[in-house]
């Protein structure tokens, strides 16, 4: 709980959670960064609760976020002991008893200094809420930041855009997404794979070709092969982006925004290219090479570049393109379900921002594509103005674009998601996810195809 707190308290003061789990000891991580989810899930109820049970801003911020810690857990517990309660709810994170919610809060408080003298307020705080919670709970969701555990923009962002479904989209973003893999076919196929998962008890199946779900996610260490390269963690959505661009042995092939590599790897796994893999941040470009290492997709045609995709000038070699995939940098409201500090780190101005960002990747981009080449693109958004507004613009910048094509907006809802339709392509192709539906939401995406005339 206090390493969760510590979590938080970054969150709250402007760091991505990615960076401070990644920080967070090693042995604890698992654990700490489900109870540092949940708490991001519920942060506007747990905010508006700790308001009214501590009126005055405690004094200083990491009680603060460990009172929101403990108050998303006790809610959980709470919860959980109602016959109305949904059947996955906790599933993120164990359902402890309340009694020990309030315990091992306390204990927290114990053991950091700057906590230490607040013991008494925290068991204090957390006892009466179990005492008064109905009453309390009922005024604090007065809140719509409360009811809703998302910003007051982004509500009224997605009321705007989707004035029938934002409702679903605000619910679905609260509900952790499933664990999905994609299958490396130069060491793999997917039956294969799906009997090393159920051969050690792992409940799988494969919804379209390429793809696995698991029923509940795990380590990825834990799976069996991890290591040699059987597959990688992609969500389904995110899947599409390989099999939208047309590549094939030979061609030349940019893939901009490249990191983590996901993308990249799908690419090389469908055909021998000539990839160049650009991407700003040497950082992340290191784990793109890493994920081409263990997928065993690593040759000399293929060359990673540190550099912005928008300055052509220092990184292009003048030899054009048969196919660039442009994953362009965005706000990242469809993946807020996997990342969901995401809500509460982005400011609304920041949509317009990322919005010219885009436009000037994908018009310099547009200048290294060779007449008859394609370029693919696509952003982990649902925010209009970064996905269908974007791609619509750029048709009216470039007479010599062709659209072609292509999901379009992909929200992540039952049904919105694209699968395959072709249910013989691929060895391996298995039924059972019919029983749990739920396991093939992908992500928020949306994918725009392009061809250049010439």
């Amino acid at each position: 709980m206090l390493a969760a707190a510590q979590n938080v308290q970054a969150v709250l003061a402007g760091r991505s959670l990615s960076d401070t789990l990644a920080a967070t000891d090693p042995t604890l991580r698992a654990s700490v960064q489900a109870v540092s989810f949940h708490t991001m899930r519920q942060l506007g109820t747990t905010t508006a609760l700790r308001e009214i049970l501590v009126p005055r801003k405690p004094p200083n911020s990491l009680l603060d976020a460990l009172l929101k810690v403990a108050l998303a857990l006790l809610d959980t517990a709470v919860q959980a002991g109602d016959p109305d309660t949904p059947a996955n709810l906790g599933r993120e994170v164990p359902i402890y008893a309340p009694h020990t919610v309030v315990d091992q809060a306390v204990q927290a408080a114990g053991r950091h200094k700057k906590l230490k003298p607040f013991k008494g307020l925290v068991n204090g705080v957390l006892r009466r809420y179990l005492r008064e919670r109905p009453t309390i709970l009922t005024q604090a969701m007065q809140d719509p930041v409360a009811e809703h555990n998302h910003p007051l923009w982004w509500v009224g962002r997605l009321q705007q855009a989707y004035p029938l479904k934002w409702q679903k989209l605000l619910k679905a973003a609260n509900r952790p997404g499933p664990m999905a893999l994609r299958v490396n076919t130069r060491r793999a196929h997917v039956a294969q794979v799906l009997d090393a998962f159920r051969a050690v008890g792992i409940e799988a199946w494969s919804p379209q070709p390429q793809a696995i779900v698991l029923a509940e996610p795990r380590p990825v260490h834990a799976l069996p092969g991890f290591e040699q390269g059987w597959w990688s963690v992609q969500d389904l959505s995110a899947q599409q982006a390989g099999r939208l661009l047309p590549v094939a042995d030979g061609m030349r092939v940019l893939d901009a925004c490249a990191a983590p590599g996901g993308k990249t790897a799908h690419l090389l796994e469908r055909a021998d290219l000539a990839l160049t893999a650009l991407d700003a941040d040497p950082g992340r470009l290191q784990r793109v090479a890493q994920n081409l290492d263990r997928l065993g997709l690593t040759h000399d045609a293929v060359e990673l570049k540190c550099a912005d995709a928008a300055d052509v000038s220092a990184w292009w070699d003048g030899r054009p393109y048969d196919a660039i995939l442009a994953d362009v940098p965005c706000t990242a409201s469809g993946v807020v379900r996997r990342h969901p500090d995401i809500r509460w780190l982005r400011r609304q101005e920041d949509i317009a921002q990322t919005a010219a960002l885009q436009r000037r990747i994908v018009d310099a981009l547009w200048a290294t594509l060779k007449p008859g080449g394609h370029l693919l693109y696509a952003t982990c958004s649902i925010f209009p103005e970064e996905c269908e507004q974007q791609a619509a613009a750029f048709l009216g910048r470039h007479v010599d674009a062709v659209r072609l094509p292509a999901p379009g907006q992909i929200l992540p809802l039952a049904g919105e998601t694209t699968v395959a339709a072709d249910e013989s392509g691929e060895p391996g192709w298995d039924k059972g996810w019919h029983d749990r539906p739920e396991l093939i939401v992908g992500d928020g995406f949306f994918y725009a195809l392009f061809a250049k005339n010439g």
